[in-house]
């Protein structure tokens, strides 16, 4: 073979790989987009998706209220004494009992107690407001039904407790209201 086709040869292989890269990356900047939005848009990932919290800034005693789902989410950092009123509580003293140890959550190895409860009224959907005398957690204004610091309903027309999301805790920090805990 002479030299003038050992060099066509070559131009011609790195034409045919030039050109098959060029081509792949083609193909690649279409069908990107296509693929991207068959996938839910941030509205969407927003409404149902799992809300990471910060509660590493919530003391004892505090409450915060987040968005999930298009529905608000109580979070309270219960006090050693709220704790301890709720686990005390005579099963009489409810409408719809469940036992405390149900409806507190803690992070794995730490001390501090929580609930996460959801923030309307089962009567009518109202949204409670907090109490801040011993046992009683929230009281809703619009019928007066009295749920405790975990949210079991006390008196008034509520027939049942307020619901329970799903959550885990990411850390001892960080709270994911909309997910699982794994095993369950």
């Amino acid at each position: 073979m002479s030299e003038a086709h050992a060099s066509d040869a070559t131009r011609r292989d790195f034409l045919y790989i030039a050109t098959g890269a060029a081509g792949a990356v083609a193909v690649g900047g279409v069908a990107w987009p296509l693929v991207s939005q068959m996938g839910p848009n941030e509205r969407e990932k927003a409404a149902g998706g799992p809300v990471e919290i910060d509660i590493s800034a919530v003391e004892p005693g505090m409450l915060i209220t987040v968005i999930w789902r298009g529905k608000p989410y109580f979070i309270r950092h219960l006090t050693e004494d709220e704790v301890a009123s709720a686990k005390n509580a005579p099963e009489s003293d409810f409408r719809d009992f469940a036992a405390a140890d149900s409806r507190i959550a803690a992070a794995e190895g730490a001390a501090e107690e929580w609930a996460i409860v959801g923030a309307n009224c089962t009567h009518l959907g109202c949204v409670p407001t907090k109490v801040d005398t011993g046992l009683e957690g929230w009281l809703c204004p619009c019928h007066g039904s009295k749920f405790d610091v975990t949210g079991r309903v006390m008196k008034g027309p509520a027939p049942t407790n307020l619901p329970l999301p799903p959550f885990v805790f990411a850390s001892e920090e960080k709270l994911v209201i909309g997910q699982e805990k794994a095993g369950a």
